[in-house]
Order: structure tokens, then sequence, then C-alpha cells
């Protein structure tokens, strides 16, 4: 993978995956909420906010955690999926993770914003990480943020809803399609 990020984004993209490979490395054998810091804390710092249509010229696009690392910016969805196949390489069960489409509260305005969630059990208030702030807290902490829906890779979850196929989310499967065309097998 170092050498496809150097291949699609030169040297920058080559030291940016250098980089998290790295911080991968300092987070192994970690305790789980440890691993959590460390992989927030890369991602925050490593890749700056910024719309899809200023850097791929789409409305939404997801980047793979390659792309978002070679050109060093992404949005919200970016953070999160750089964070998710991040933690699943350390070991973290896939159960234990959601995408969280959530409302947030930002300077009097609520915007359409995406965090992972973190769950030690099923029923465990979930630990949220997000590319707006560094310090991860239980989401009752979160008063910001109100939950609209979340998915992993068993299923999608809408409160009072059944559970529904996260096959069903399009730009989920393009975004495995391309991690697999990159060499990141999730």
């Amino acid at each position: 993978m170092v050498e496809q990020g150097r291949r699609l984004y030169g040297n920058k993209g080559q030291a940016a995956v250098q980089d998290w490979f790295k911080a991968l490395e300092s987070a192994q054998g970690l305790a789980q909420i440890a691993q959590l810091s460390v992989v927030n804390r890369f991602w925050n710092r490593s890749v700056r906010q910024a719309e899809d249509r200023d850097v791929w010229n789409q409305t939404d696009f997801w980047a793979t955690p390659l792309d978002s690392l070679g050109k060093g910016l992404g949005d919200c969805e970016d953070f999160v999926i750089g964070k998710y196949f991040s933690l699943i390489s350390l070991g973290v069960s896939p159960e234990k993770l959601r995408f969280i489409y959530v409302r947030a509260q930002v300077q009097n305005a609520a915007i359409a914003h995406m965090v992972l969630g973190y769950y030690e059990n099923p029923t465990a208030e979930p630990l949220v990480l997000d590319s707006l702030i560094d310090t991860i807290k239980p989401a009752g902490e979160r008063g910001d943020l109100t939950p609209v829906f979340s998915f992993n890779v068993q299923g999608i979850y809408v409160p009072g809803a059944k559970p529904a196929s996260v096959n069903q989310i399009g730009r989920w499967r393009t975004l495995m399609q391309r991690m697999q065309n990159q060499g990141f097998t999730p």
C-alpha cells in the first residue's frame, strides 16, 4: 500500500501512508480504549477538513483511507472511514463499530455530520470519535449531536425500525470495491 500511495499521490502520499502504518504499529498491543485515542488523534491531525466538491469535484464522495491520506483532505465521512479501517486493522471487531449519521450543532446551525461510534458491547452507550473534536466522549456527553441512523457491516440501524442490509448503501459498496482495487482488503 505504501507503493500505491507513492504511485497515486507521489512522495507526499507515500509518506502519509508510512506515517499511518507507524501510528498503527504504535497502537498494537494497547488496550482498545488506548487504540481509539491513537487512531482518533492520528486522523484528526493528518487530514484537514474539506468539502467533497472542493477535493473530488463531487457532491458526496467516500474516499478510501489511501485517498484521504494522499490528498491530506477529507470530509466527515472520510475521517470516519479512515478511523474505522484503522481500528479494524488493529483487531477491533467490526460489530463494535458503527458509522453514525448525526445532526451536529455547529456555530448555531444544525449540519449533517458523521461520527464513528465504538460500542464495548451491543447495549453499551457508544464512545464517539469525531473529526470536530479530539476528545473521545460517551454519546450521552455529546449534547451537540443528534443521531439519525447508524450502520456497520451487519446492517443499517434506524430507531424504531428493523435493521436493514448495509448493501442498500451504494457508496459503501463502491468504497469497498475501490479499497480492494487499491490493495486494501477490509
